[in-house]
Formats: structure tokens, C-alpha cells, sequence
């Protein structure tokens, strides 16, 4: 017993979080504007403190007159005399009852008295200075042993209970199937399921144990088939359709569960307390750690319901329709298969979202998919729920993000058009640092907010609907449809790959006005790539007006070096002028007949944001592609200008931003060697910084003469 008790006293936790920054394989260099600082806070250790001694005793010399003692421990309580090998005898004595008295008094305002205030003691009381220091060491130590031994006694009770509570309701939700209980059931199923998760998580938590948590590291070895076991399919099923349920509400219930942002719109923000109390989600132990974010949307879409439901089960068709948005997705395990058509399937899906700016992490998550057809009212729903039993890989070191019942409800239209209502709602750990703007951008909801998502659709709908057209009578050089077709899916692989290589850059160019350079190896050799982004005080619709104006167009340095140009083709991609992809021919001193330039350039746009995307393109490779050809293996460098407005839309309360404002992204390639082992030089690296902020000051002048004219 006395063995157990030093071990309680003398132990000791140290928790160290590791933070470490991802390590670029390949060479960077940072070149940071003049005005622009970056300040680091180092944290805070506390200090640890040597092992006390848990008793001291003070010997009184012969006619000295001092005592000495040690609190309240029992020793004190008793005189202690020793027979000393001389004649004279020394004695030990305890503090009187008056020392001990004013000790306490002190030591219940100040556990920790200075070196001055121990001196007035010792004088008021008779000690010596000492004497008082080791009656405090004591004292506190005597309190931390007694206050570890009750902890430790509530730890163990409380562990013990949580165990037992656990035990209950795995054994009660083992008896809760009856087939004609109906929706009640599923409700109440959800709602235990979620209370059981709960609890193992406390437990996890008081009583540590090896994770159950499923990530592809831990499963790699397995097949994707086992991720979720039989016998959990029917549990997500009910949880399914309880979800389903959810989103229905949410999409067609308006206040109080949602109220108006301003009276002179349709945004609406989601009142957390109703939510609350209309849908019964337990609250997890850590959701002071998460922020929720919620929006609702509508709009009519050019496409009938059956393919928009086909393309939300197809991971690849999912995110190239939202490729803006969905920068990776994929289908990790089927759950359910419809009996007759899409209605009844339940999927496992991984997504990784993004907004087009290195400003802004990705947010990475699995969560379920589950379709349903009402076929009665010709409506068809597809909702998200999340799976907090399978993480991501990267979710110690990413943005923890769990999608709650989300999707969208469409309704078939009779002219083959669907109306959508989106709902939109997460919880967000955010780990990162961000710039004040880029936080109030992402808190309003507008980064992944549902009036986005059906922003991307909406433009991408129109764009699928060009590409089928096939009464196109004017192709300029294009010589038919499917020529058009090709020319098409070229630049599509064109501006997604150039969201990527911005996405990619996140964590290497994560502040404003800094260029950022890193090269990557391709087969052709070595390619530099630059980053730079700039908060402008202008919509992202002026940006966009102005960039594509083909006259100052040719001034940018980046795309033509000065030199003139001619469209010699062009595709309209949707209802908005800006929305197009052309072909441009470069007017170079050395053109000829044997020696012409072309540049492929797609610009679109919408409420959510814009994009410029170029990329010079082999004419031959081009005629081959026109001739039908399969356009995928042309290699493209692409480079242009993402547009991201970041005011909060709609007024949002408790904003700092009241003007209009958006980030310039300028993002360019170049091939800098054909051999691949060679390093990026400095003298590369000069002229790319100088291309990229010579651009941005054409384009802040630009826009600055606009405004005073």
C-alpha cells in the first residue's frame, strides 16, 4: 500500500502536440514584397518544478530559541528526541498552534508567497525564513497529494459508470427492431446510435485504448468492401432515411427554422436554437471545438432530374460537374443498390473540396450518400450524412469537417428542366491560421455554401448543354461538331488543371501579396511554378470585365509578351457573354505560313467567382484533335487569373467588410529546362517575380483608371 501511494504522488503526464509543416520534394523559393511581415507567437511551456521533499524538520540548537515544523503532517504532532553521542542533549519541536494558524491564514491567499513576504512572516512568528519556505513546500505538496487521490477516485467511479451505461445501451439497441414501429423507430434508432457513438468517445477519452477508427492506412490491406460490415448496412439505412427526412424538413420548412439575412433577398440563415429542438442530434463532447456552418439555395437548372441523379452517383461525373468545387472524389464502397433505378442506393463517397484560392484549405471528408424517389410528386433527393467511424487520412493534420444531412431535393419540370433546392450544412475544427478576410469569407458561408453550389451547377449545365448542341452553324476553323466537341474537352482538362496547381499551392503561398515559386519535374523537364495573390477593392465582376478586354489583354506580360492577336475561333459556353473558349492566333515577327502560335483561352464566370485560363497549344496536336483525335495526351502549361469574392454576400451581421472586394490569384507555368535533374536557378526565379508584379500593377492601375474616369 505504501508503494501505491509514493507512485500516485510521484506521477506525471506531459502531453507535446507535434506540429509539422508539409515538405516539398521539390525546390522553393519565397519572395515576399517590401510591406509585407509575418509574425510568429511562440507558446507558452509551463514550467516543471523539482520533486519536493515531502517532510522537513529543523533542528533547535541548544539556547537558540527557534522551532521548526512541518504543517499539519502527523509527525509534527509528536516530539521527537534523539540521545546524541555528546553529553548534551538536542531536542526537535513542533510549530505552536498560533505559528500554524497565521501560516494558514497566508497560505489560503497565497499559496506561493515571495521571498519579502516569507522574511515578514518569519520575523512576526519567530522563524527563520526557511523554516516558513518548507512549511509552504510542504503544505502544497500535501494538497496536491490529497486532491490527486480524490481526482483520481472520481476518475475511476465515473469510468466505471460511463462503462456501464455503454454496456446498457448496446444491450437495449439490440432489441429496438420491430417492423411496424415505423418512423418513430428509425428516429429513436438514430438518435441511440448517435448516444452510443457519444459515449465511446467519453470512454475512449477517461479510460485510453487502442483507435477504432477506420483510415486507409489502417485498412489499406483490406478490400474497400469491408470498410463498413454487414452488419452495421442496416443501421446506416435506417439513419439514411431518418436523414432523408431531415433534409425535407429543412428544404421546405421557412421560419423559424430559417430566417432572412435582409428583407430584399432570398438568403436565409439557419437558426441553430429551432434547429436544436426540432431534430434530435446529440451534442458530441467536443462540439465547443466546432463551428457550424449552414445555407439554403434555390434555382432552376437546365437538366432533367434522372441525369443530375445519375451524375451525384457517379463520383467522376460528380466532380467534373463540380470541378470548381470537388477538386477529388471518389465512390469507396456501395452499400445498397436500388432494387429498380437509382432510388434506394447508399453509397460511401470521399470528397475533397476547395475554393479556388491557396488561401483557403481543402476540406476533406467520407460521409454517406442516399438517394430517394418520390414518385408521386416527381421528386427525386439526394442527401449527405456523415460517418464519424471512417476518417480521412489526413484529418490529424487537415480541417476536421463532417458533413451533417445535407444535399438537395429536384423537381421535374415539364420543359425538361429541374428545379433544386440546396441545403448546405457542416461542422468545421478549423486548424489553420487564416488572414482576417479569408476568415470572415469562409464563416459567412459563401466559400461552400449552397448559393455556390448551385452557382458551379447552373454554369456547368449550360456548358454541357453547348456541348451537346449540334445545330451550330458557325464554327469559324472548326470544321464540325465533333471537332467542336474535342476543342471542348481539351479546354475543360485545361482549367482543371489549373485549379489544381493553385489548390496544390496551398501552405506555399499562404499570404497575400507574396509571390510564391516552386518547380515541379515533368518528363519535359523542369517546370516552375508561381503562385501570387492580391486582395483588390473591387467586385470580382469588374476584375473580370477588365481582364477579359482583349485589347489590355495583349499588354500582360505573362500570356503575350506585347505581341497582338487574332480570335480565330470561338465557342459560346453559356448564357453570360463572359462564358466562351476560344482559339487565339499570336501575331509573332517569325509567323508564317510554316511557323504559327496558338493559344487556347477559356474565361467563365458567375456569382461564385471567375476564371481566365490559358494555355499556348501545338497547332498540329490541334489539327490532329479537330480531326478527331483523342485530345487527352496534349500537353498543356496553363497559366491565368482565378477571381474569388470575398465580402460576405447579403450584409452579414457582425462583417468588417462593407465594400466590395475579391482575390486576385495570378498563377503561371513555364518550361524552364529540358533537364529534369537541373535545379531552379535564381535568375529564373528574378524574372518570374518580375512577370507576375508587373501583371498585378498593370491590372491595379487598370482598374484604378477605370474607377476615376
Amino acid at each position: 500500500m505504501e508503494t501505491k501511494d509514493k507512485k500516485e504522488k510521484g506521477h506525471m503526464v506531459l502531453n507535446s502536440d507535434n506540429v509539422f509543416g508539409s515538405v516539398s520534394s521539390s525546390p522553393t523559393t519565397t519572395i515576399q514584397n517590401p510591406n509585407y511581415f509575418t509574425s510568429f507567437e511562440n507558446p507558452n511551456f509551463p514550467y516543471i518544478f523539482p520533486k519536493e521533499e515531502y517532510e522537513v524538520m529543523s533542528k533547535i540548537e541548544s539556547g537558540s530559541g527557534k522551532s521548526t515544523g512541518s504543517g499539519h503532517d502527523p509527525v509534527e504532532n509528536t516530539a521527537i528526541e534523539q540521545e546524541p553521542p555528546a553529553a548534551k542533549k538536542k531536542r526537535y519541536h513542533r510549530h505552536t498552534a498560533s505559528q500554524i494558524q497565521q501560516m494558514e491564514a497566508l497560505f489560503k491567499e497565497n499559496a506561493h508567497p515571495d521571498t519579502k513576504t516569507r522574511l515578514r512572516l518569519s520575523k512576526k512568528l519567530g522563524l527563520s525564513p526557511i523554516q516558513v519556505k518548507f512549511w509552504f513546500q510542504n503544505k502544497r505538496t500535501q494538497i496536491k497529494a490529497q486532491q490527486s487521490r480524490s481526482d483520481n477516485a472520481k476518475l475511476k467511479a465515473e469510468n466505471e459508470t460511463l462503462k456501464t451505461e455503454s454496456r446498457n445501451i448496446q444491450s437495449n439497441f439490440q432489441c429496438l427492431f420491430c417492423s411496424t414501429c415505423g418512423h418513430n423507430l428509425r428516429l429513436e434508432n438514430a438518435r441511440l446510435r448517435q448516444e452510443l457513438d457519444r459515449l465511446r468517445s467519453i470512454v475512449s477519452m477517461r479510460n485510453p485504448s487502442p483507435s477504432q477508427e477506420i483510415t486507409p492506412e489502417t485498412n489499406k490491406n483490406n478490400n474497400d468492401n469491408m470498410l463498413i460490415a454487414e452488419e452495421e448496412k442496416a443501421i446506416d439505412m435506417e439513419l439514411a432515411v431518418s436523414c432523408a427526412r431531415e433534409l425535407a424538413k429543412m428544404c421546405d420548412i421557412n421560419e423559424p427554422l430559417w430566417n432572412k439575412k435582409r428583407l430584399d433577398n432570398e438568403s436565409v440563415c439557419l437558426n441553430e436554437e429551432e434547429y436544436k429542438k426540432m431534430f434530435l442530434w446529440p451534442l458530441m463532447n467536443d462540439d465547443d471545438r466546432f463551428r457550424r456552418e449552414a445555407s439554403r439555395a434555390n434555382a432552376v437548372i437546365m437538366l432533367n432530374c434522372i441525369t443530375l441523379v445519375k451524375a451525384f452517383l457517379d463520383a467522376d461525373k460528380w466532380s467534373e460537374m463540380f470541378f470548381p468545387i470537388v477538386s477529388s472524389a471518389k465512390t469507396a464502397q456501395i452499400i445498397s443498390s436500388g432494387a429498380s433505378g437509382p432510388s434506394g442506393t447508399l453509397l460511401l463517397m470521399f470528397a475533397e473540396l476547395q475554393v479556388v484560392s491557396p488561401l483557403v484549405p481543402t476540406r476533406e471528408a467520407y460521409f454517406l450518400r442516399y438517394v430517394e424517389q418520390n414518385a408521386e410528386e416527381g421528386k427525386w433527393m439526394v442527401v449527405d450524412f456523415p460517418i464519424d467511424r471512417i476518417k480521412p487520412a489526413s484529418a490529424t493534420t487537415t480541417d476536421q469537417y463532417r458533413r451533417k444531412p445535407s444535399g438537395c431535393i429536384i423537381q421535374a419540370m415539364r420543359n425538361g428542366y429541374s428545379q433544386v433546392t440546396w441545403v448546405e450544412h457542416v461542422e468545421v475544427e478549423e486548424k489553420h491560421v487564416q488572414d482576417e478576410v479569408v476568415r470572415e469569407f469562409v464563416e459567412s458561408g459563401v466559400a461552400f455554401g449552397a448559393e455556390r453550389w448551385l452557382s458551379v451547377l447552373k454554369r456547368q449545365c449550360e456548358r454541357m448543354a453547348s456541348l451537346m448542341a449540334t445545330n451550330i452553324t458557325d464554327l469559324g476553323v472548326i470544321p464540325s461538331v465533333e471537332a467542336r466537341k474535342n476543342l471542348m474537352k481539351l479546354s475543360q482538362r485545361m482549367v482543371k488543371t489549373f485549379c489544381l496547381n493553385i489548390i496544390n499551392s496551398h501552405g506555399q503561398a499562404p499570404t497575400k501579396d507574396t509571390v510564391k515559386i516552386v518547380s515541379r519535374k515533368v518528363c519535359g523537364g523542369l517546370v516552375p511554378c508561381a503562385v501570387s495573390v492580391t486582395l483588390l477593392p473591387y467586385s470580382h465582376q469588374q476584375v473580370f470585365d477588365l481582364l477579359r478586354d482583349n485589347q489590355r489583354l495583349s499588354q500582360l506580360e505573362i500570356l503575350f509578351m506585347g505581341s497582338s492577336f487574332q480570335e480565330v475561333a470561338h465557342i459560346a459556353n453559356g448564357s453570360h457573354l463572359g462564358n466562351s473558349i476560344s482559339l487565339l492566333r499570336i501575331n509573332v515577327e517569325s509567323n508564317s505560313s510554316h511557323n504559327v502560335e496558338l493559344m487556347l483561352q477559356e474565361t467563365c464566370t458567375d456569382n461564385s467567382g471567375s476564371l481566365l485560363v490559358y494555355s499556348t497549344v501545338d497547332p498540329v496536336a490541334v489539327q490532329l484533335a479537330m480531326n478527331g483525335e483523342d485530345p487527352s495526351e496534349i500537353p498543356l502549361l496553363p497559366v491565368g487569373f482565378s477571381v474569388v469574392p470575398v465580402n460576405p454576400s447579403d450584409g452579414v451581421e457582425g462583417s468588417s467588410v462593407s465594400s466590395p472586394s475579391c482575390l486576385l490569384t495570378v498563377a503561371i507555368q513555364v518550361l524552364g529546362s529540358n533537364v529534369t535533374t537541373e535545379r531552379l536557378d535564381l535568375s529564373t526565379v528574378s524574372v518570374i517575380n518580375h512577370r507576375i508584379c508587373a501583371t498585378v500593377n498593370r491590372i491595379t492601375s487598370a482598374l484604378v483608371n477605370d474607377v476615376g474616369n
